[in-house]
């Protein structure tokens, strides 16, 4: 079986290599406080898009930092109070929600979705956090030379996480069945979405994004997705001298350190010739999971869209 860095044997056994720190928990504790004292000031305008059988908003609110967030939001017209479950849908790296058309079939089967744009990337989302340091090259090392409250993944994970508090907050929703979804970015921020809001009932993440920075970094993988840490140590550490302070630091925003957290039952595809997201990083956090999970594994993909995973997923998070 083809592998790009281990054996599946070792891969199930990996439990990961970058440092947690040591406050990790009231780390994200405080985080979840500050988010709960944010007023979301929820705004819907009707969409320039519609369809027959439901109501499409874009919806802003505020996040952590005064930062106002889009989302697209479709509601199934006629839906009662409480009738509706819910799924929430992240996008990958740089990039934006899903045009509407690829959201409808959720929405036909009764589900409210909500699909977000994370702040300071392709979309509509504001980026209102104020960091020293660098901010070159992307958003793993935005705020690295900063507190860590102000790492700006830390306030996407609080995105996702306002963004479940608002949708589960709505009339037509039943709060006790949300969903989340994505891949690569998109499926790290499934992940911390579950871990952060435990009402989460099931949790779809494709190839998972943002996790085992160091692992990442000794595979001499920094070079798509994670250049920015190979570019961070170039131009500001460039002989190591901090590189422990460093992954130390990107273990906030690590969601391996945040698997125990889940609650919901999780559904992964993992695929074993990527080498954007290394499968012993993925591996790292589906070993780390205590809640119901399954995997579907992908021997002969990388980094793409995987045949089957989309109606595979639908079937999944639909299941009654």
């Amino acid at each position: 079986m083809a592998v790009v860095d281990m054996s599946i044997s070792e891969l199930k056994s990996y439990q990961g290599k970058n440092p947690c720190p040591d406050d990790f928990e009231l780390f994200w504790q405080r985080g979840l406080e500050q988010m709960n004292a944010t007023d979301p000031s929820v705004e819907l305008r009707p969409a320039d898009f519609s369809c027959s059988f439901a109501d499409c908003f874009d919806m802003y609110f505020t996040g952590v930092n005064d930062a106002r967030i889009y989302s697209k939001l479709i509601t199934p017209k006629g839906a009662k109070a409480g009738q509706c479950p819910a799924v929430l849908c992240f996008h990958g790296y740089s990039g934006a929600s899903p045009q509407w058309v690829e959201l409808l079939a959720y929405a036909a089967q009764g589900y409210v979705v909500a699909a977000m744009d994370c702040r300071g990337q392709g979309g509509k989302s504001q980026d209102a956090t104020l960091t020293t340091g660098t901010t070159f090259h992307g958003h793993i090392i935005r705020g690295l030379d900063d507190e860590p409250e102000k790492l700006a993944f830390r306030q996407i994970f609080l995105d996702t996480a306002m963004l479940a508090r608002v949708v589960m907050d709505m009339e037509e929703v039943d709060e006790n069945k949300m969903c989340v979804m994505g891949g690569s970015q998109g499926g790290a921020l499934t992940l911390a979405c579950a871990a952060l809001v435990p009402q989460i009932k099931k949790a779809a993440p494709a190839s998972p994004f943002l996790c085992d920075y160091k692992r990442v970094w000794e595979m001499d993988l920094c070079t798509g997705a994670y250049i920015e840490i190979r570019d961070y140590f170039r131009r500001h550490d460039p002989t190591h001298q901090r590189e422990d302070q460093i992954f130390t630091r990107l273990g906030y925003i690590d969601i391996q350190h945040m698997a125990k957290w889940i609650k919901a039952d999780v559904f992964i595809a993992i695929t074993l010739r990527d080498d954007i997201c290394p499968p012993s990083t993925q591996f790292a956090v589906y070993n780390k999971l205590t809640c119901n999970k399954k995997m579907v594994l992908y021997p002969d993909y990388g980094h793409e869209q995987l045949p089957d995973f989309l109606d595979k997923m639908f079937s999944w998070l639909t299941q009654t």
